[in-house]
């Protein structure tokens, strides 16, 4: 019950996006409706312009042709006056669906002839200035009745006889109010295509983005799945669109790296309460026993005395965790200067020249060479092999501690003792905060496991690497990297 409330709750807090904000399925379809409708729109205009196009260009050329049939009658027939009747009042009738008038003026201005009905149609002054004799009629204009119809009108002279010593004025006007009634027709019919395609296109678009971003909203739904208890699940980039693959891959890491670093503050937290409850627990133990019953000042002092062994062991477990804590942060700054690393050496083995002596052991530098390192950090880190060396060399052996510049201006310093040496099994977790490989190991007091994972840590804050080779039974050699500085790599 109260695991399906708590999914219930999981499934609440799904972020929802803010008023006013575009999903990207939206965005899809907009972009597709848009640009969908934008090529039907685009279309339907292309399509309206070549129909009228066609249309004036074909009435036109029918006022073209009948101009050149009725110049061609007053110029090869000036006398047949039968012709040109058939041609400007019979021949209009014999048309069924184009109606056209016909007028042909002296050159005074009086009418020869014309089409029945012409002068109510179309009066004489409506026409425009008429073209040469031998001058091709051009466009025409487009002129509206009072009732509503249209007409395109041409004028132009017109030579009688062969010689063409007078001229005569042809009017012609077309009606084109059918033209104009099949374009309003296509305009209508166009709107509603282009309302029907934009609304297909609507749909189609919700579609498409739907279907494309599928892929998506799967990962999104597999990335819901995943808790701090379900660390281990992967998306996996096979199955996915190439371009939610690197989406996929990067995501699967950053869950990798989650679980490793879940992992490892598990193990860390197992291991401090584990290394705490030793020292506490010895603490209460003694103070349990101290209460029991009245002790002497000396039993109090010595009581106090072991307690304070304890408290200092607590005391440099903590100073250390602080210290790893505030190496690991981004914010950590360094104070790399030039060193010289063989002095630095020196002093070391100077200031653990009495442990050295006490566990009879040799300590002895060599080499010579620059390291460009924050100097307390340094120091700690070498101080902190050095002490380990000690522990673990066993009377008579040496510790060496040698620097190095390699070719690539890194400088190498190493700490290497004739010790007891690491088995291959523990060598990868040795860095490892509170690892220790056996106590037993150490002819001296055991340590809390944090000094290598404090090394480690300076290395990783100067950018370098610290590696460890070893031998059971024969010794230790720990190299620790670091880098040059940034101008000394060009």
């Amino acid at each position: 019950m109260c695991s399906k409330r708590a999914e219930h709750t999981t499934e609440k807090k799904v972020p929802r996006p803010p008023p006013g904000v575009w999903s990207i399925t939206g965005r899809l379809t907009m972009l597709y409706t848009v640009s969908a409708g934008g090529l039907l729109i685009l279309s339907a205009v292309f399509l309206y312009w070549v129909l009228a196009s066609n249309l004036t260009r074909e009435g036109h050329q029918f006022l073209a042709d009948k101009m050149h049939v009725l110049r061609g009658i007053l110029r090869d027939h000036p006398h047949d006056r039968d012709a040109l009747e058939e041609e400007v009042q019979l021949e209009v009738a014999a048309y069924q669906y184009i109606k056209y008038y016909v007028r042909v003026l002296e050159q005074g201005g009086s009418t020869l002839l014309e089409t029945p009905g012409m002068t109510d149609a179309l009066p004489a002054t409506v026409f425009p200035a008429p073209t040469g004799a031998r001058e091709s009629p051009e466009d025409g204009t487009s002129w509206r009745a009072q009732g509503g119809r249209a007409y395109h009108l041409i004028a132009a002279w017109a030579e009688v006889g062969p010689a063409g010593e007078t001229q005569r004025l042809v009017q012609l006007g077309l009606d084109v109010s059918r033209q104009e009634a099949l374009l309003a027709t296509y305009r209508r019919t166009l709107a509603l295509v282009l309302s029907m395609g934009m609304v297909v296109a609507a749909g189609a678009g919700i579609v498409v983005a739907r279907r494309g971003m599928r892929p998506l909203a799967e990962i999104t739904h597999a990335a819901q799945h995943i808790t701090a208890t379900q660390l281990h699940a992967r998306i996996g980039p096979v199955r996915w669109p190439k371009e939610l693959t690197a989406l996929a891959a990067t995501f699967d890491e950053m869950l990798t790296r989650l679980e490793h670093s879940f992992t490892r503050l598990a193990q860390f937290s197992v291991d401090l309460a584990h290394e705490l409850r030793t020292p506490i627990n010895n603490l209460m133990g003694e103070a349990e026993v101290a209460l029991a019953r009245t002790r002497t000042p000396d039993e109090y002092q010595q009581l106090l005395g072991s307690s304070l062994e304890e408290y200092g062991k607590l005391s440099r477990m903590i100073d250390s965790l602080l210290f790893l804590a505030r190496a690991e942060s981004p914010e950590t700054h360094l104070e790399r200067i030039r060193l010289d690393a063989r002095q630095e050496l020196e002093a070391l083995r100077e200031f653990y020249e009495a442990m050295a002596e006490e566990y009879e052991v040799k300590v002895r530098c060599e080499g010579q060479a620059w390291v460009h390192a924050d100097p307390i950090l340094f120091r700690r880190a070498v101080s902190n092999l050095l002490s380990n060396a000690l522990h673990y060399t066993p009377y008579g052996g040496t510790v060496t501690l040698s620097v190095t510049t390699a070719q690539d201006h890194t400088t190498l310093v190493r700490v290497c003792d004739t010790g007891v040496g690491i088995a291959p099994e523990h060598l990868p977790k040795i860095f490892d905060r509170f690892y220790r490989v056996d106590p037993a190991r150490s002819q001296r007091h055991p340590g809390m496991g944090l000094g290598l994972a404090i090394v480690k840590s300076i290395l990783e804050l100067h950018g370098g690497m610290v590696t460890v080779q070893s031998v059971p039974y024969q010794g230790t050699t720990i190299t620790l990297s670091f880098p040059p500085p940034a101008d000394a790599r060009r």
